[in-house]
C-alpha cells in the first residue's frame, strides 16, 4: 500500500507528519512512503535523510494518488472532497472547528482517523497527540513569556540591590499546564496554579507549583480531561480567580475541552488589574480563548486599570509548530504507531473491534462515526 506524506499548506505550519525515523519504522511493515520533496526542511529534516530512510521523493505531489494520506493540520474541505473513496487519512482534524471538511470526508466515503479522538488509555499513550504537542505548546509558552516580559524570572540577590522573583499563574493542569509550570519554575519563577480538578494538585506540586483552592465543587470530565462549566459556575470562578489574577507577572492559559471551545477564564477586566508590564500567553486562543479578546497570532497592549501601563496579551498560534524539529519527532511516531496498529502483512486494514481504532475514527463509509461531531453537524443542518 502506498502512503502519502505532503508538505503542509497552512500558513504558518512548520511541522511535518512523518520523519526518516517512521519512514524506516512504516517501510519495515510492509508498505511504501513517498514523501513530497521539501516537506520536512522546515523541521530540520533533508530530502536525503528521508531518502536514505527508504521513501521515495516527488516534487509534484497528488495528494490523491495513496491509500493512506498523513498530515498535521486538517485537511482542506475541497481536497477532501477529491479523495477516492476508501482511502484512510490520518492526522490532526478539529472536529469541532473543521465540519465542512468532516462533511467533506464523509460525502467522499474516506475513512478519516483523528488523533484528538485517540482514546485515553495506556495501551494508546504512544499515539496520543494532544499529550505530545502539548508537551511542546505548554514549554513554548513560558519562553514567549519570557521574551516579552521586561523582568527577571529568578530571584537575584546582588551588590547593587536585590530583585525578586516573577509570580507566574498557570490557569489548567494538563499536559501544557504541568510542563509550562515546570518550566517556568526551572527559570526561578514562583508559580502557582488553578484546575478545576483536584486530582491535579498533587501533579502541581511535584512539578513544583502551588495549588490554588476555589471554593467550587469539584468538576471531572472523561479521560482525565475537564468538563465545561455551566455558566454561574464559570462566572463564580472567575469572580474568584480574579485576586490571584491581579498578583501575576506571568499568566499563562491553557484550559482546553475536546471537541468543545476553550473555555473563558479570564476577563479583560481581570487583564487590566494585573500589574503593568505583566504578560499574558493564551494557549487555547486559536479554539476561541480562555482570555476574553485573545486573538491567535497577535499580541495586544491592554491598559491597565491603575493607568500606569500595559499587560501584553499574547494570543498564541502554532505553538507546537514554533518548536517544529522536536514537535514533528513526537507527532509523527503517534502517526505511525497508530498506523502500525492497522498495518497488516503490508495492508492497512483498520478493526475496528479494536478500541483505539474505533475511537479514532471520524468518518467511515460515508458515516460520522465521532457522534458529538455527527451532532453538530445535523444541528448545522
Amino acid at each position: 500500500m502506498k502512503v502519502g506524506i505532503g508538505r503542509e499548506r497552512r500558513e504558518g505550519e512548520k511541522r511535518v507528519a512523518a520523519t526518516p525515523e517512521t519512514v524506516t519504522q512504516l517501510t519495515a511493515l510492509g508498505v511504501d512512503v513517498t514523501v513530497e520533496a521539501g516537506a520536512g526542511l522546515a523541521s530540520g529534516y533533508s530530502d536525503a535523510a528521508y531518502e536514505k530512510a527508504g521513501a521515495q521523493l516527488v516534487a509534484d505531489f497528488d495528494a490523491t494518488a495513496f491509500d493512506v494520506l498523513c498530515h498535521v493540520r486538517p485537511l482542506s474541505p475541497q481536497l477532501a472532497a477529491t479523495l477516492p473513496a476508501g482511502v484512510i487519512t490520518v492526522g490532526l482534524a478539529s472536529p469541532a472547528s473543521e465540519l465542512p471538511t468532516v462533511a467533506a470526508l464523509a460525502a467522499a466515503q474516506v475513512t478519516s482517523f483523528a488523533l484528538e479522538l485517540v482514546p485515553r488509555i495506556s495501551r494508546a499513550q504512544s499515539m496520543d497527540a494532544l499529550t505530545s504537542q502539548a508537551l511542546v505548546a505548554g514549554y513554548r509558552a513560558v519562553l514567549e513569556a519570557t521574551i516579552r516580559f521586561p523582568r527577571f524570572f529568578p530571584l537575584y540577590m546582588t551588590a547593587a540591590g536585590t530583585i525578586p522573583p516573577a509570580r507566574a499563574l498557570v490557569l489548567g493542569a494538563g499536559v501544557a499546564g504541568l510542563q509550562a509550570i515546570g518550566t517556568a519554575k526551572r527559570l526561578g519563577a514562583r508559580v502557582s496554579a488553578y484546575d478545576v480538578r483536584p486530582a491535579s494538585a498533587d501533579e502541581v506540586t511535584s512539578m513544583g507549583g502551588t495549588f490554588i483552592t476555589l471554593d467550587l465543587a469539584a468538576v471531572e470530565g472523561t479521560g482525565g480531561y475537564a468538563s465545561e462549566l455551566a455558566e454561574d459556575r464559570a462566572v463564580r470562578q472567575r469572580e474568584l480567580l480574579a485576586p490571584h489574577v491581579a498578583k501575576a507577572d506571568v499568566l499563562i492559559t491553557t484550559a482546553a475541552i475536546p471537541g468543545r471551545p476553550a473555555p473563558l477564564l479570564v476577563t479583560r477586566e481581570m487583564v487590566a488589574a494585573m500589574p503593568a508590564g505583566s504578560v499574558v500567553i493564551d494557549l487555547a486562543a486559536e479554539t476561541g480563548g480562555n482570555v476574553e479578546g485573545a486573538l491567535p497570532g497577535v499580541d495586544q497592549l491592554v491598559p491597565t486599570a491603575a493607568g500606569d501601563g500595559f499587560v501584553t496579551l499574547v494570543g498564541m498560534q502554532d505553538a507546537a509548530s514554533a518548536m517544529a524539529s522536536d514537535a514533528s519527532r513526537l507527532y509523527a511516531k503517534n502517526v505511525a504507531n497508530l498506523l502500525a496498529l492497522m498495518i497488516h502483512d503490508g495492508q492497512v486494514v483498520p478493526d475496528f473491534t479494536d478500541e483505539v481504532i474505533a475511537g479514532a475514527c471520524l468518518t467511515t463509509g460515508g458515516e460520522v462515526r465521532h457522534a458529538p461531531t455527527a451532532a453538530a453537524l445535523e444541528g448545522k443542518n
